[in-house]
């Protein structure tokens, strides 16, 4: 009786793999329209391309380019950030077209923005998002006197 179990187990097996499917890879999707998020800080830039979701395609830093310290604060480097980032966006999703979106007050602001021109992609709209404080709601508690 053992031998009749063996002999079913290993009928059983090359069955099983044979019916198993191989998925293909995904191909890359096709974007023709998206948005570009520029936050510029003073120590940093960070330019993020999304769809028209926010499903980011691609994203660069000057930190990620290579500069360090105080340089990455400069307008150069956001430059560079937002050169990289739309270059390959645009190589590998077909992107031609974006909304700009701009939040921080650092000095790759309007550099960042030039670069999406100096790529060759259509600029939309350019809106600036940065938070303003406007001291908030009322606390919790009593008031004080």
């Amino acid at each position: 009786m053992a031998e009749e179990e063996k002999k079913m187990v290993e009928t059983v097996a090359p069955e099983a793999a044979k019916t198993a499917k191989v998925k293909g890879k995904k191909g890359k999707r096709v974007v023709t329209s998206g948005q570009v998020h520029v936050q510029a800080t003073f120590n940093n830039t960070i330019v993020t391309v999304t769809d028209k979701n926010g499903g980011a395609l691609a994203a660069s830093s000057a930190g990620a380019n290579g500069f360090r310290g105080s340089k990455k604060g400069t307008a150069y480097a956001a430059q560079v950030a937002a050169e990289k980032a739309l270059e390959t966006a645009k190589r590998e999703h077909g992107l031609n077209s974006v909304d700009v979106y701009v939040s921080g007050i650092g000095l790759g602001r309007d550099s960042a923005i030039r670069a999406v021109s100096t790529v060759g992609i259509k600029i939309d709209s350019i809106t600036d998002v940065t938070p303003i404080a406007h001291g908030g709601v009322r606390p919790k508690g009593e008031r004080k006197p």
